[in-house]
């Protein structure tokens, strides 16, 4: 990037002494207020292709959560917005002796000896650029799924010094397919330079507004601080917005699409997720349930072995559960629920990977297991069992329950998935059964599990499914 931008400056410092000295009296906004006195509604009319400058510049600043605020405030003030500023008036005062070129006019400034090696350097910084929205996207996603409102996907940590830098497969093919898409449809630049236009006033607004917020809510900033920061920046953005407004039924229209595209998928994601807890909260056992279920007066049959059942419910005892036991009349004499839970750190020491706990009295126990981001999540081997079967025994003061635990580990182990379908009952309207049986159904089977990252024998790996009426 900074071999881009000194190739840039030395281009067009090349063409302001060759072609218009004079151009760099453009910085002065005394200029632009004669521009719109002299020509009205088209000065305006042309604020939209002046706001396709400030898109380019935005570009090279959407991943910039993996830098500090001085690193920031340095490179843009003293490296990013001189070499803007110098490359465009460059390209101004090439136009001013040549305007026929101008529906080409970068390439076309650039002199002749110089240009393919600038057609090299001009596509590594695209790439560059394109690299930049790309891990934005993959940051918002994680972001998503960390609130519960986005289907899972596989997320991969590329980094172990910092936690932002990930990688998504499936999110990544995704936007393949989008940018092929729009480039085939579109087949020119016009179309796509509209939609980027857009997209980036309408992103800039919305910030404009989340920032307001925040200064009132988190910051308790002083209203008319508040307003002085609010009015000018929605004057400024709100005419470039309704400048922008004829763009979109030529291509400004994509990004609006692709927004209703994601709003629904992750609205319908959210209310299914939100149905599934609240039903879950609501028809979750009690340890007492539990203890009277396996007691000795029920017709409960304890297999030997050990069971790990698997599932996301941190507290209390899932539907499932009791689903499991009532239908197949039977229940390992020792079961351990588990809850995997992947921490924002690096590792997980591993004194503190397992947090157990007893669930009555019939041989029941909970165990939260906490992983750090890059750490293994393999379950494969004995040490795995071994280690949660010793936090088991450190908890247990009988003898007799430290014999019965190792006595079922040697009789065999089991690895139960419990897996939940979402139906909606004929009380809910349309739109709630549409979500519900098609929308949100669809999303979860082709979303990764919960536990589709953990490293378990398929060789003793069941999985049992429940469908919650919802």
């Amino acid at each position: 990037m900074l071999m881009w931008f000194a190739t840039n400056v030395s281009i067009s410092v090349y063409n302001i002494i060759t072609y218009e000295p004079y151009i760099l009296k453009a910085v002065s906004p005394h200029y632009i207020v004669k521009f719109f006195m002299r020509n009205g509604k088209t000065a305006f009319d042309l604020l939209g292709a002046v706001f396709l400058a400030i898109t380019g510049a935005e570009a090279m600043f959407a991943d910039l959560g993996h830098f500090n605020k001085r690193a920031i405030q340095w490179g843009f003030s003293f490296v990013v917005y001189p070499s803007l500023i110098l490359t465009y008036a460059g390209e101004t005062a090439y136009l001013t002796k040549n305007p026929e070129k101008i529906t080409n006019a970068y390439y076309s400034s650039i002199p002749e000896n110089v240009y393919w090696p600038m057609f090299v350097i001009s596509t590594l910084a695209a790439v560059v650029s394109s690299q930049s929205m790309i891990s934005a996207t993959f940051s918002i996603v994680k972001q998503s799924l960390s609130l519960g409102c986005f289907p899972r996907v596989n997320i991969i940590h590329t980094s172990s010094k910092h936690q932002g830098q990930v990688y998504s497969p499936e999110i990544n093919y995704i936007l393949m397919i989008l940018t092929l898409g729009l480039v085939v449809g579109f087949k020119g630049g016009v179309e796509l330079a509209n939609a980027y236009g857009v997209v980036v006033i309408w992103v800039m607004i919305i910030t404009t507004f989340l920032t307001t917020l925040v200064m009132l809510v988190i910051w308790k900033t002083n209203i008319i601080l508040v307003l002085a920061f609010f009015l000018p920046y929605m004057l400024i953005e709100g005419i470039f917005m309704t400048s922008l407004l004829k763009k979109i039924p030529q291509g400004g229209w994509v990004p609006f699409a692709i927004s209703a595209f994601f709003l629904t998928i992750m609205l319908s994601w959210s209310y299914g997720r939100i149905k599934k807890t609240t039903y879950e909260a609501e028809r979750k056992m009690s340890i007492e349930d539990l203890d009277q279920m396996l007691s000795l007066n029920s017709n409960i049959y304890r297999t030997q072995g050990i069971c790990f059942f698997f599932t996301d419910l941190v507290y209390g005892i899932p539907p499932i559960v009791r689903h499991y036991i009532q239908h197949t009349n039977s229940v390992r004499e020792i079961m351990v629920i588990v809850t995997v839970r992947i921490l924002p750190i690096k590792t997980v020491q591993p004194e503190e990977r397992f947090n157990v706990g007893k669930l009555g009295n019939k041989g029941v126990y909970r165990c939260l297991v906490q992983f750090g981001y890059k750490d293994s999540q393999n379950m494969k081997g004995d040490e795995y069992v071994a280690s949660v079967l010793t936090k088991i025994q450190e908890i247990t003061n009988s003898r007799t329950e430290k014999h019965k635990i190792q006595s079922a580990a040697e009789r065999g182990i089991v690895f139960l998935l419990g897996r939940t379908i979402l139906k909606a009952n004929k009380e809910n309207g349309t739109l709630a059964r549409l979500t519900i049986d098609y929308l949100y159904r669809f999303l979860q089977k082709n979303s990764r599990a919960a536990v589709s990252t953990l490293e378990i024998p398929p060789e003793r790996t069941l999985q049992i499914g429940m469908m919650y009426e919802i």
